[in-house]
């Protein structure tokens, strides 16, 4: 392995046959990589290329690169630089599944990782969403999202930040209802493992089965035919402009002397026939010219503001105002889906409704409705958007509504299981007759090491420079280095103006808190803090009070078992009764409740429920004064059911050969008439796949950690992934 001294790869002479380990030291190399993220990508280099090479950074623009496993001299890993084609390869297990007909594949890295895809926060201090809706039924604002990370696109880096992330027992998840054996296995290896189907209010699986426009639904065409108003070559300038293969760019038409008439035909042929793209009319030398352009590129969104009235178009009255559609999306989450479409369209976000929010790291369907834009405009769409797909359209009277639905329908794919047969067919059969405690799932808790229940009970104590201090202090494990940069700028300076400058993300939350601090200052903190969403706010209260919820009925699992006992409450009508001993005989447990704690509802009065005051004023609160100062702060409480039983439960074991390989069959394969995967009963791999559905409000991860006896949480998940991987 010695001779080679080194070799040097902002002199372009040489770059690593290894394509991926070419990308990862180029960003070793990079002057302004930071130590943490320099060391993250190092553990990536020995991870990803472990057989051929290794290396050494002894100054910015030069490594040190030699043989790790084998006794090959280094010359024979070096090709020169122009033959190498550098290009991102995703690393085992990464997954990137483009709607077919789509233009670009964006092979991102990512490790499995349950939400800020089951919709979790990130690394930054993301709030958590659920993997339906809501249970307060409210929509959870967008927050700009900040990417990946640096440093953070490796297994090791993530696995890094996940050692100081929560487990199941911090957050109040500790009991089971089944008596079979558990077994391990690996939830979302890809998103593609979990699979999300609406159930509308009439009960019905929201499918997407039909692309096609329904010929009602049809404008009336242009009076000019698109041929007699675009030449050949405009309209193949205009098509690559819409499918995006330049959103930088724009198509000149020269109207110089054609009447206003003839440049307002002009202007709505390329709206009506080419969605996504806009005009304006310019003049240049005496000439006049109208330009197209594509609505998502930078220099048209510079021109957009964001309070822009949507434009209006001309609808028949025969028409139902909102096109109903079913959205396919994959790797998407809900708010982010709505917002491309509403800047490929042109529209504001408010203009969309739907029944629930569902979660990024899966493929999801469910209905969306829109005001006033045609079914032909949205079916446009699919030539141009990756991961997205848009089809089943109707027109309807009226707009969604958040909880109308009746629940979803999951397809999940546990990978890497060691569990028997018999063990299986246990677990699985005990889901289906007994079900599972009906625990708020970690996504509802966070990511990072500071949990949002913490920060929820500062809010709820009125503390508000802890509240502060919680969201914006330094916190262990690997971090965006902006956040990190940030985070210690607050630290050091208590300049929110600093701190914000360090931040090149303004929307997410520290970024909205800062800038309430500097426009309103330190001794406003509640009207800086108001600068977050409100709905974002809310969820940190949300969370203290689920936090509460998982610790009680744990409690009361521990202490009475599966049954109903005096002093449980059960809801007749929507209101909360406490059962005697007599009624307790004629209920199960599957019809008691226990309260979110709040001033509108009432607690067991078994000495469980005397819990509650005893929790509550361990946290220097009063049970009896749950009214905040604030009245958005203020809890009126709830009531959730201790169990839940899954309907439609199936499950096989399936044998499989290319870890790479999703096991799923989903709508848009089926629809591009593509084979469903096929399993060898010889491979060396072994896979759960089960199907349920669940009612609103209800989490899928606490469905599959009563089948597997285990810790679903994103640090134990990320683990385990990373020992199978190795």
């Amino acid at each position: 392995m010695g001779g080679f001294q080194g070799v040097t790869i902002s002199g372009v002479k040489h770059t690593c046959v290894g394509k991926l380990a070419y990308f990862i030291v180029r960003s070793l190399l990079n002057p302004c990589t930071s130590r943490s993220i320099r060391n993250s990508l190092w553990v990536a280099l020995r991870y990803h290329t472990p057989h051929l090479l290794t290396a050494d950074i002894r100054a910015p623009g030069i490594c040190q690169i030699h043989s790790f496993f084998f006794n090959v001299p280094i010359s024979n890993l070096l090709v020169p630089m122009a033959d190498a084609e550098p290009m991102l390869v995703p690393a085992p297990g990464g997954e990137k599944r483009a709607c077919p007909a789509l233009e670009e594949v964006d092979h991102s890295t990512k490790r499995p990782r349950v939400q800020k895809d089951e919709k979790n926060g990130g690394p930054s201090h993301k709030l958590p969403q659920d993997e339906g809706e809501e249970p307060e039924g409210e929509e959870t604002e967008p927050l700009e999202e900040d990417g990946e990370g640096e440093g953070l696109g490796s297994g090791e880096a993530f696995a890094e930040m996940m050692k100081h992330g929560l487990t199941e027992l911090d957050v109040g998840i500790l009991k089971f209802v089944s008596e079979h054996q558990g077994f391990s296995g690996i939830l979302k290896e890809r998103y593609s493992d979990f699979v999300v189907h609406e159930i509308n209010k009439e009960g019905k699986t929201v499918l997407l089965d039909d692309l096609s426009v329904p010929e009602e639904a049809e404008e009336a065409p242009v009076e000019q035919p698109e041929s007699q108003v675009f030449t050949e070559e405009q309209k193949q300038q205009l098509e690559q402009l819409q499918l995006f293969k330049n959103k930088e760019g724009d198509v000149s038409i020269e109207v110089a002397d054609d009447t206003k008439e003839k440049r307002t035909l002009v202007h709505k042929a390329v709206k009506t026939l080419y969605p996504g793209l806009e005009t304006k009319t310019e003049e240049r030398e005496g000439k006049k010219f109208i330009v197209a352009y594509h609505a998502a590129g930078q220099k048209a969104l510079a021109e957009v503001k964001a309070a822009a009235a949507p434009r209006k178009h001309s609808w028949p009255k025969s028409r139902g105002a909102f096109c109903h559609f079913v959205l396919y999306k994959e790797n998407r989450d809900t708010m982010e889906a709505i917002n491309v479409l509403s800047k490929f369209l042109r529209m504001r976000p408010n203009v969309f409704s739907y029944m629930g929010t569902k979660d990024k790291r899966a493929i999801t369907v469910q209905e969306i409705a829109v005001l006033k834009i045609t079914a032909e405009r949205l079916s446009h769409l699919n030539k141009c958007l990756n991961n997205f797909k848009l089809g089943n359209f109707c027109y309807k009277k009226h707009p969604l509504k958040l909880g109308e639905l009746q629940g979803n329908h999951f397809t999940v794919v546990i990978r890497n299981i060691t569990g028997t047969e018999e063990q299986v067919q246990q677990a699985m059969s005990s889901l289906r007759e007994t079900g599972f405690i009906n625990y708020y799932g970690m996504q509802r808790f966070g990511t990072t090491a500071v949990p949002t229940h913490q920060v929820g009970k500062a809010i709820l104590q009125d503390n508000w420079k802890e509240v502060i201090d919680l969201i914006l202090k330094p916190r262990p494990g690997a971090e965006k280095g902006y956040l990190v940069k940030c985070r210690e700028e607050w630290a050091q300076s208590q300049d929110p103006e600093a701190a914000l400058q360090k931040l090149p993300v303004k929307r997410c939350v520290e970024g909205q808190l800062l800038r309430g601090l500097s426009m309103y200052g330190k001794k406003n903190i509640i009207t800086a803090f108001a600068m977050i969403p409100r709905n974002n706010r809310l969820m940190y209260i949300h969370s203290y009070q689920s936090f509460m919820w998982n610790t009680m009925v744990s409690r009361r699992i521990e202490a009475f078992g599966l049954k109903a006992v005096e002093g449980d409450l059960v809801l007749r009508g929507g209101t909360a009764f406490v059962l005697s001993a007599a009624e307790a005989e004629t209920h199960s447990i599957q019809d008691v409740v226990m309260p979110l704690p709040g001033f509108d509802v009432i607690y067991p009065t078994h000495h469980v429920g005397k819990g509650y005051r005893e929790m509550l004023s361990a946290d220097n609160l009063d049970i009896d004064n749950m009214r905040h100062r604030v009245r958005d702060y203020s809890l009126a409480g709830a009531y959730r059911r201790i169990l839940i039983k899954p309907s439609d439960v199936s499950w096989e074991v399936i044998n499989y050969e290319d870890p790479r390989v999703s096991l799923v069959h989903t709508d848009v394969e089926k629809l591009e008439d593509q084979p469903p995967p096929v399993f060898n009963k010889e491979g060396k791999y072994r896979a759960l796949r089960m199907e349920f559905s669940l009612p609103p409000s209800t989490y899928a991860t606490m469905a599959i950690r009563e089948v597997l006896k285990m810790d679903t949480s994103i640090k134990n998940q990320t683990q385990l992934n990373t020992t199978w991987l190795n």
